[in-house]
C-alpha cells in the first residue's frame, strides 16, 4: 500500500514523535509498503544529513511556545495548494496524520484528503483558551478521521467527553537491538556514578528539578551528570549549574547515532517531566538495561512500574530525586536487577510489534495491502 504520513515534527527536530514516524516508516518499508514522509523544512534547526527521496517539505516550520515546551507550525504562502497538490498526485491508499487536531500541516491534511484517513494523538495537556476559541474546527476535523490512535491513556484524556472520538491505544516503539547495542563512551569510564537526563531543555522536561536534586547528591556521592538534548533555553540552563558543580555536569547537546553509547554510559537514566503522555525515552533506557527513575505521572505510568523497571518519583521535589539516586549508587545488584526487569519489558514494545499493529488497523478500515 501507498502510505502518506503527515506530521509537524520530523527530523532534523527531534522527539518522540519523530522517532515514532521514522521508525514506523522504516518497519512499514521492510514490509513491502511505500511510505512518504510529508513535513515542512526547519530552517531554524541543522540538519545532520540530506533528506532521502521518501521525505517531502512543503511550506516552512516555525517553532511556537506552548505546554510547558517547544512546538512547531507550518506556515508559508501557497502552502494549502501545494498540499492538495501533492495528495492528487501521489494518490496515498491511506493518509497517517500525527497530532491530526493541531495546526497548520495536519489540518490541511484532513481538508483535502480524499481517501482513508488515520490520526495517531501524541500528547497530553489540559484544554485553555486556544481548545475553546477553535472547537468548531476540531470537531470538524476529528469527524473527518475514519480511525483514532493514541499512544497511551494519557494523551486521551484532553479529548473524553469533548469530541467524539472512539481510541484504540497503540503505543510508540522502541528499536530494541539498537539501544541494547550501546558501547560506552571512552570519555566516559571511570567509577564515578553516573546519571543520565535527555530531552528537549524547556520547563516541561524538569532539568531544573534534576540539577537541584544532583547538587544534593554530589554532597554525598561521587558523581556526574550527563545532560543530552538542546533547544532555544539551552544557554539558561547552563548558567543555571553552579559554579562548582559545572566539572561535574557535561551538556552534549544534541545526539541522535550516539545516543544508545550515551545510555550504556549511564548507571541510571532519570525523567523527572511534569508532563507527558508516554515514555519514549524511558523506553530507550530500558531496552539499554539502564535502571530507570521518571516523574510518578500518568504516561509514564503506563510504561514503567514502581519498583520494577525503576522508581516513579513526585516531580517537585528534589530530595526525593536525590535520595533514589543515592540508594541506586550505593546498590549496583539492585540497579542490575532494575535494569534487566526493563529489557524485558522494553521487548514488549519492539517496532516490528509495534508497526504491525498500525498495518492492521489499516486494513481494518479497508485498506487493502
Amino acid at each position: 500500500m501507498r502510505i502518506g504520513i503527515f506530521t509537524e515534527y520530523y527530523y532534523p527536530s527531534v522527539g518522540g514523535v519523530q522517532e515514532h514516524v521514522h521508525h514506523f516508516a522504516r518497519e512499514a518499508r521492510r514490509a513491502g509498503h511505500e511510505v512518504r514522509i510529508v513535513t515542512s523544512a526547519m530552517p531554524d534547526v541543522e540538519r545532520a544529513a540530506p533528506d532521502g527521496p521518501d521525505v517531502i517539505r512543503v511550506g516552512r516550520s516555525l517553532p511556537l511556545y506552548g505546554n510547558g515546551g517547544f512546538g512547531r507550525v507550518s506556515v508559508g504562502a501557497g502552502l494549502s495548494r501545494a498540499v492538495a497538490e501533492l495528495l492528487a498526485r501521489e494518490r496515498f491508499d491511506v493518509v497517517h496524520v500525527h497530532c491530526p487536531l493541531t495546526p497548520v500541516l495536519p489540518w490541511l491534511a484532513l481538508h483535502h484528503a480524499r481517501g482513508p484517513v488515520v490520526g495517531t494523538f501524541h500528547t497530553n495537556f489540559s484544554p485553555g483558551r486556544l481548545w475553546a476559541l477553535t472547537w468548531r474546527w476540531q470537531q470538524r476535523y476529528a469527524e473527518r478521521l475514519d480511525a483514532a490512535v493514541a499512544v497511551s491513556h494519557a494523551a486521551t484524556t484532553a479529548y473524553e467527553g469533548r469530541l467524539p472520538l472512539a481510541f484504540r491505544v497503540i503505543p510508540n516503539g522502541v528499536d530494541v537491538a539498537r539501544f541494547g547495542a550501546g558501547r560506552r563512551v571512552p570519555a566516559l569510564h571511570g567509577g564515578r556514578f553516573t546519571v543520565l537526563f535527555v530531552g528537549r531543555l524547556e520547563p516541561r522536561n524538569g532539568l531544573d528539578l534534576l540539577l537541584e536534586a544532583f547538587a544534593r547528591l554530589r554532597a554525598r556521592v561521587d558523581a556526574r551528570l550527563l545532560v543530552v538534548g538542546g533547544g532555544p533555553l539551552r544557554d539558561r540552563y547552563e548558567a543555571r549549574v553552579p559554579e562548582a558543580l559545572r566539572p561535574h555536569v557535561r551538556f552534549a547537546g544534541v545526539l541522535r547515532d550516539e545516543r544508545p553509547d550515551w545510555y550504556a554510559s549511564a548507571d541510571v537514566y532519570c525523567a523527572p517531566t511534569r508532563i507527558a503522555s508516554f515514555g519514549v525515552t524511558l523506553l530507550e533506557a530500558m531496552a539499554a538495561g539502564r535502571p530507570v527513575l521518571a516523574s510518578d505521572i500518568d504516561g509514564f505510568r503506563e510504561v514503567l512500574t514502581h519498583g520494577r523497571e525503576g522508581e516513579l518519583l513526585p516531580s517537585g521535589d528534589p530530595a526525593a530525586w536525590a535520595d533514589a539516586l543515592e540508594r541506586l549508587a550505593a546498590d549496583p545488584a539492585r540497579a542490575r536487577s532494575l535494569g534487566e526487569a526493563g529489557r524485558a519489558t522494553a521487548r514488549r514494545y519492539a517496532w516490528p510489534i509495534v508497526a504491525a499493529e498500525v498495518l492492521a488497523l489499516y486494513r481494518s478500515i479497508g485498506v487493502s495491502a
